[in-house]
């Protein structure tokens, strides 16, 4: 990993997540934030199977929608895509063990969460976040989802569909979170960095 890593909530916008923001240089058309770095949003998904870069998910003839998420872009310049899935189950991971906390302030009864690779779980099974990484010409790129209002949400045979929303509208709670994973997202990266230059090479 080469560099700092720039984070960005965008407070004053909605903005629909469709698929093809997952490209190179969104970060920096959209909110104008240079070099490796991960915006994030709360905006409606709706990703039709044709948008999707998920191979196992295009075959199968899957979509993604919900009505309101908690969407997580990032784009890596100098990492490899191995890095990039590695990056993503460390974000996910740092998910998981903040979401019990806001799903107690947001009145869920049993506010845990379970972690299988990068899919996030609610307590009576429910399935959280839709996730992704792939790799552009120039850089590794990630997408992170978190179920607000899953409305609209396709249904499956294999699991269900949660959300951090079940009745009436959220305050601060989800906006606050958003911003807390990206500082510690970018706490991690910054001490992966400190880590891989403090050290002698050993001969």
């Amino acid at each position: 990993m080469y560099g700092d890593l720039r984070v960005h909530f965008e407070s004053e916008r909605r903005i629909p997540y469709l698929g093809g923001e997952l490209r190179p240089h969104y970060l920096l058309e959209t909110f104008r934030v240079e070099g490796s770095a991960i915006a994030a949003w709360r905006g409606p998904c709706r990703v039709e199977t044709g948008a999707l870069v998920d191979w196992e998910d295009r075959l199968a003839r899957d979509r993604i929608e919900a009505r309101e998420m908690l969407h997580f872009l990032g784009e890596f310049f100098g990492i490899s895509l191995r890095e990039g899935v590695l990056l993503q189950r460390m974000m996910v991971a740092l998910a998981a063990a903040r979401l019990p906390a806001l799903l107690t302030a947001l009145g869920h009864a049993d506010p845990s969460v379970s972690r299988d690779g990068d899919d996030l779980y609610l307590a009576d099974g429910g399935k959280l976040s839709v996730s992704i990484v792939t790799a552009s010409p120039v850089s590794v790129l990630l997408h992170l989802g978190l179920n607000i209002d899953a409305s609209g949400a396709p249904q499956s045979d294999a699991w269900k569909t949660g959300a951090l929303v079940t009745a009436g509208e959220p305050g601060d709670e989800i906006s606050a979170f958003g911003r807390d994973l990206l500082q510690a997202v970018q706490s991690e990266w910054r001490s992966i960095q400190r880590a891989c230059v403090k050290v002698r090479p050993v001969l």
